[in-house]
């Protein structure tokens, strides 16, 4: 059987990235399509009150799931570099530790988020109207956390040695799924937000019991029983790589979790249309979440191997990419923002509806303005990822941390509100310029000890 792993030390730059990011944006799609059908579920079947209900707690929801995002990331790194190196005993290695670290994780958080749920609703000024229906469905996702888990370290360890194509299938299956069940849940049976809720977190444990199958079928990822017992060395070095990626995105989740606070404030309808965007965020950073991956991949390879200069060619091409990608989309989505907005939004208050209208439009437009700055800060920060340089991207949080927080702040003193929605290209930029120029800076380090 012909292999699915991608050996990026290898062949045209911008080819191999674009070979490699293609299946993953068709997967991010499909994940991001069922991403809206939820949505487009919640607030068509349920109701605006139940789309606030679920925007109230959004960064509350992405907060654990970034988390875990961050460690089996970080973990994969020293997959991809041991890869790179033609290590494949060291590949299987890593990624049998990896696994067994993640258990831990896993339960941890799962235990420490479900016991914070009624603090995190009064956090985050959770409005009484609403705070049932938020509560039930953020601890349903935690409590399917495991699940989800377990689809990010299969699909991590699987792009760590250059499949892209296997979390592709998983995430066109999941989606089908997710919205056969949304559907079922939420029109025939009447569940409502937990309903869809359950639906997100089944379709997750369908991808990722095929992404994991075929990780046991890849002759690299075929960890043996002895791959798990205790190597406190290598744990320390995942540990390592991994906690400043995961500690990143808990900074940057606060940070949005304050701007939430703030935004919980407002009138249903603002939250509401707050919530439609933030929903369609997914459409804006697609294609940018698969180059990250792809260059994490292809940078982590070619530093195992040592081919700096082929590092700085492959970013140079991943630049531009994201210029050509970004103007396209952010070109689509501002002119046809009015029309996406609509699509989620029903009640019988007129008054209701234009407000929450209102509302997203100008907040996709905001941040379709300010779109090429997102897809620079991917690439930056996935090409220090790959090298190994996870610090600076941690740091690079705390960026977005202050800019979010210290924004949100002082717009809700001002009384207006509505400049809230300026919060989050103003982090894009504070951090892309930090990692830019931390990459930069090592960049120029790699070159000057090349062979």
């Amino acid at each position: 059987m012909k292999s699915k792993n991608m050996n990026m030390t290898e062949g045209r730059p911008i080819k191999l990235l674009l070979l490699f990011a293609l299946p993953l944006m068709l997967g991010n799609m499909f994940q991001n399509f069922y991403v809206l059908t939820d949505t487009f579920i919640v607030g068509r079947g349920v109701g605006v009150e139940a789309l606030a209900a679920l925007g109230a707690v959004d960064w509350l929801s992405w907060l654990l799931f970034s988390i875990a995002s961050g460690f089996t990331q970080g973990f994969s790194i020293l997959v991809s570099q041991k890869f790179g190196e033609g290590d494949h005993e060291g590949v299987r290695r890593v990624t049998g530790v990896s696994l067994r670290l993640s258990i831990i994780l896993t339960v941890v958080c799962t235990a420490g988020a479900l016991s914070l749920v009624p603090t995190f609703m009064k956090l985050l000024n959770v409005q009484e109207s609403i705070r049932p229906m938020a509560s039930m469905y953020v601890s349903i996702l935690f409590g399917g956390f495991a699940l989800s888990a377990f689809y990010n370290f299969a699909a991590s360890m699987l792009r760590a040695v250059g499949d892209s194509r296997t979390p592709l299938t998983a995430m066109i299956i999941s989606s089908v799924v997710n919205i056969v069940l949304d559907a079922l849940v939420v029109f025939v049976f009447k569940w409502g937000i937990a309903g869809a809720a359950g639906a997100t977190i089944l379709s997750q444990g369908v991808a990722g019991v095929f992404c994991f199958i075929k990780m046991l079928q890849t002759p690299e990822l075929q960890i043996h029983k002895s791959d798990l017992k205790p190597d406190l060395a290598m744990e320390k070095t995942l540990m390592e790589l991994g906690m400043p990626m995961s500690v990143m995105n808990l900074i940057i989740s606060v940070g949005g979790i304050v701007v939430q606070s703030v935004v919980n404030t407002c009138s249903i309808g603002f939250i509401a249309g707050f919530t439609a965007t933030n929903k369609m965020y997914c459409l804006l950073d697609t294609a940018a979440v698969s180059y990250g991956f792809a260059i994490t991949t292809y940078a982590g390879q070619n530093y195992g191997a040592e081919k700096h200069k082929r590092i700085r060619d492959g970013i140079n091409a991943a630049l531009l990419l994201c210029v050509i990608t970004a103007v396209i989309i952010s070109s689509l989505l501002f002119f046809f923002s009015r029309y996406l907005v609509m699509a989620f939004i029903s009640s019988d208050d007129p008054q209701l509806v234009t407000e929450a209208v209102s509302t997203g439009v100008r907040f996709i437009r905001i941040m379709a303005v300010f779109l090429i700055t997102l897809y620079f800060l991917y690439v930056y920060r996935s090409a220090l990822q790959g090298i190994g340089k996870t610090v600076p991207t941690m740091l690079s949080g705390i960026v977005e941390f202050v800019i979010r927080v210290t924004l949100a702040i002082v717009i809700s003193r001002t009384g207006n509100e509505g400049n809230i929605l300026f919060c989050e290209p103003a982090a894009w930029i504070g951090a892309m310029l930090f990692l830019g120029g931390s990459w930069y800076y090592y960049q120029g380090k790699l070159l000057k000890n090349d062979r």
